[in-house]
């Protein structure tokens, strides 16, 4: 009997292909209005704390709902979640896209429908997640895994990259307008998905399904306790990032040198990805949580604060150091949850990561600023970048995250990729 080899890239199959324009799309899209959001809020007379509270807003929201979204994408299909959220979305931007074309916005306005598209986007999340593991042959997945991640980090570094641009140009309104644009492309890419549905348990309540995700993370001891790391680090980086660093780097440097670093930073993102395409451990996810020791750099970086050209290179070698060393780990991360949790879990056990890691994000963005006068900037900066490599070095001893080997399922031959019905 003739049999047809599998290809050898993720990207020969459509399914994975249309995951992937849609999913680096939406990545394009929400890169550009968080800075057209500012631009917008500071246009109507806003003030800082009213910017911070719109932000706050949408990111609170998307916490708040991503374990619901989890309990929704192992219950109905991913596809489905995907496209509903991506057409709500895209009415929601443009409905922000308007009102600011047209004159009659406000900063309440801006806040409130920026906590429904956060919640929007939470609801989905666990589901495109889950997504790629229906899309390719598990010999393919750690492929799949990578340049999934690689098209939505380079969507992402374009949209920073033009986001300021488009404000500046053509209006902020019309800015958010070309996110409501990139949301109708997702929806139809995830209408034309065509992936057969996992087997699923009979649904329960909401909060015996959410029981039953959360006993499924509390299995897997490298589970849990990678996201407590996670949630340790968001901590610690979240004020970094958000508030010490564009004050500490701009009083050192200049202004523009904190744009700089952080588009090192998303090239260490990218060189992470292109590494991942070829370098293929055994024990991934133990030499991935090393690695992610890599991220102390930047904010150590920031703390020596040494002036001239070669204080800026170190910077900027902190930061891409910081972003290989989280990408390297991010994958690993990725593909062992896709290859230990059981497909009718998936999109929960996605949820419970992404409120782990997030939720304390808020909390250091608030604390950082009264922590570090107390302490003294450059003191608090020693602390995080200790913070988060020691943490991550600690988290690497654990048995667990020692043994856990990645999965090489033989390629084996197979019929042509099926085309199940589904939305």
């Amino acid at each position: 009997m003739t049999t047809v080899q599998t290809p050898a890239r993720p990207l020969a199959y459509r399914n994975f292909r249309l995951l992937v324009i849609g999913a680096g799309t939406s990545s394009f899209g929400n890169s550009i209005t968080p800075v057209a959001l500012a631009f917008a809020v500071l246009a109507l007379g806003g003030s800082t704390t009213q910017l911070g509270l719109v932000v706050a807003a949408y990111a609170l929201a998307d916490v708040a709902t991503a374990l619901f979204g989890g309990v929704l994408g192992d219950r109905l299909p991913r596809a489905a979640m995907m496209q509903g959220s991506a057409i709500a979305a895209a009415a929601a931007q443009a409905l922000v896209a308007a009102s600011l074309v047209g004159g009659w916005s406000s900063v309440w306005l801006l806040g409130a429908v920026g906590a429904v598209t956060g919640c929007l986007g939470a609801l989905a999340a666990p589901s495109s997640s889950a997504m790629t593991r229906q899309t390719v042959p598990e010999p393919l997945l750690r492929k799949a895994v990578t340049q999934r991640r690689l098209t939505q980090n380079g969507a992402q570094i374009v949209g920073f990259a033009v986001a300021g641009v488009l404000a500046a140009g053509i209006g902020p309104g019309w800015a958010i307008a070309v996110d409501a644009a990139t949301f109708a492309v997702a929806a139809v890419c995830y209408h034309l998905l065509r992936v057969p549905e996992p087997v699923r348990e009979r649904a329960e309540s909401m909060l015996h399904d959410l029981g039953a995700g959360l006993r499924e993370v509390l299995r897997h001891s490298w589970l849990w306790m990678l996201i407590l790391q996670a949630l340790l680090y968001h901590l610690f980086y979240g004020g970094v990032q958000g508030v010490l660093g564009p004050v500490v780097v701009s009083a050192t440097w200049n202004k523009a040198t904190w744009g700089w670093a952080l588009s090192a930073l998303m090239i260490g993102f990218l060189a992470g990805g292109l590494l991942s395409l070829r370098w293929r451990p055994r024990r991934g996810l133990f030499q991935g949580t090393l690695l992610l020791a890599l991220t102390g750099c930047f904010p150590a970086a920031m703390a020596l604060g040494v002036p001239g050209t070669a204080g800026l290179l170190l910077l900027l070698g902190g930061a891409f150091l910081h972003g290989l060393g989280l990408e390297l780990f991010s994958v690993s991360w990725d593909l062992s949850i896709q290859q230990n949790v059981p497909e009718d879990k998936l999109a929960r056990v996605y949820s419970f990561d992404m409120v782990g890691s997030f939720v304390a994000r808020p909390v250091g963005l608030a604390l950082t600023g009264p922590v570090a006068a107390l302490t003294g900037t450059t003191t608090w900066l020693w602390v995080c970048a200790a913070v988060m490599a020691g943490g991550s070095l600690l988290a690497a001893t654990l048995p667990s995250v020692r043994q856990l080997h990645r999965h090489d399922p033989a390629p084996a031959d197979e019929e042509p990729e099926p085309v199940a019905s589904g939305a």
